[in-house]
């Protein structure tokens, strides 16, 4: 965004973004077409784009000139799909919240556009229309990133009018980055719904030739219209090519690689769905069906305590960040332990052991979780001398739940009950996010 000074400056020349301007500085006289100023960028730089295509920026300063040649045609504008009501077809709530699946490079200013409105996604992809009948809702855009638990509490709440709206299904767009949290977060906050909640993104904008925003919110529409699951779960490609997308569980998923279009994998677990290019949905996993409506109306339990931390124990760590966050305040502490759920417990180097601060915290009234960094497999109690030292002090081992996910249990737990029934439950399998056994086949490379 331009400076104030500038933007006084636009408004008494009547100059508006997409104009044809001439800006003279101390040592440079150039005209072109203004563009807009990016977030990241100089407030008091003028960014021009020359009749070669390139773009330069010009820094405003007393002294420069600038003035209007002509009228331009403005900010690139992208196209609006037609929400229209089909008999015969179930009803879908799309909220929509940001993230690349919502974004395409606007080739005229070089930078990503972030669409405005709901409508500009359904207009790219208009085969959904054929599956459901559409209804958006836009609760905001932002990168999810940015998201924190009050934005999670705000999109629970849209599931759970769309739910009491009569839809069949929930379908939930957002960025790549923190998804897994999220999809976790919905599990635990939509706990008993009734309907299908899936969660969809695209690793790759739509107007690139190798984009899967098509094809997953196309299989997400699909399994959110016609396919009996009453869980949430995240939607994404299967494998790097478009032959399915596979439907995980909310709790057994991670993001796995930071660009691959089959970035997300169950953890411990099997895809409860896929669905391939055809919109065939095939069913690989056991999963809670749909059932006839109850009475009454579907709520969502939206408390989360946000002061709970996710901590990684490593070789030289300094266990008094642990005293930290017991000073501020926290509720809750979730360990990324090595192997079956470790910490420094027997080290020569007494500033390196966790032992006395893990003690310290739990004293104090801290639920602490033990989780692995491994991922896959289940920390264990007993195993090792080190692994009873400090599952003595109070700690609870969470078997093998993925550490974000009992970081956004613990965080809705807290959120819901006081603090002993909260350390009961924390090892509890709640929303499938616990399995009693592990399987060797669940371990995919």
């Amino acid at each position: 965004m331009y400076s104030d000074e500038l933007q006084k400056l636009f408004k008494s020349k009547k100059i508006a973004v997409g104009d044809a301007i001439h800006v003279e500085s101390k040592n440079l006289s150039v005209d072109g077409e203004l563009m807009p100023s990016t977030d990241a960028g100089n407030p008091n730089t003028v960014v021009v784009k020359l009749d070669n295509g390139y773009n330069v920026g010009i820094a405003y300063s007393k002294g420069s000139k600038i003035g209007k040649l002509k009228s331009g045609t403005g900010s690139a504008k992208f196209p609006r799909a037609k929400i229209t009501t089909r008999q015969g077809l179930p009803k879908v709530t799309l909220i929509y919240t940001g993230g690349t699946i919502g974004a395409k490079v606007d080739y005229k200013t070089g930078g990503v556009h972030w669409f405005i409105e709901p409508s500009e996604l359904l207009y790219e992809i208009p085969e959904i229309s054929n599956i459901a009948n559409i209804e958006v809702k836009h609760p905001f855009s932002i990168a999810s990133e940015d998201m924190s638990h009050l934005e999670w509490q705000v999109i629970a709440k849209e599931v759970e009018s769309a739910i009491n709206g009569g839809s069949s299904g929930v379908v939930i767009t957002m960025g790549t980055d923190t998804m897994h949290y999220v999809a976790a977060a919905m599990s635990f906050m939509l706990k008993g719904v009734n309907a299908p909640v899936v969660i969809t993104g695209a690793q790759r904008s739509g107007d690139r030739g190798s984009s899967d925003a098509f094809m997953n919110l196309t299989s997400a529409v699909q399994l959110a219209a016609k396919s009996d699951i009453a869980e949430v779960g995240i939607c994404m490609h299967a494998t790097s090519s478009d032959d399915r997308c596979a439907f995980i569980r909310g709790t057994r998923v991670r993001k796995m690689h930071t660009s691959r279009r089959d970035a997300f994998r169950p953890i411990n677990d099997r895809p409860i769905a896929t669905v391939d290019r055809n919109l065939n949905i095939t069913y690989t996993n056991r999963y809670n069906k749909v059932t006839q409506s109850p009475k009454g109306k579907f709520k969502a339990d939206t408390k989360f305590e946000g002061k709970v931390a996710l901590l990684k124990s490593y070789p030289n760590s300094d266990p008094e960040v642990i005293d930290f966050y017991v000073k501020k305040g926290y509720r809750g502490i979730i360990i990324e332990g090595t192997g079956m759920g470790h910490v420094p417990a027997s080290t020569g180097h007494s500033e390196l052991l966790w032992l006395d601060h893990i003690k310290k915290a739990i004293d104090a009234g801290v639920v602490v979780g033990m989780t692995s960094q491994c991922l896959y497999g289940r920390v264990h109690k007993y195993v090792y001398r080190n692994l009873r030292l400090v599952s003595s002090l109070g700690v609870v081992y969470c078997e093998d739940m993925l550490p974000e996910t009992a970081y956004i249990k613990l965080g809705w737990l807290l959120g819901n009950n006081d603090h002993k029934d909260a350390k009961r439950l924390l090892d509890k399998s709640i929303v499938g996010e616990i399995k009693r056994r592990s399987r060797d086949d669940e371990f995919l490379i």
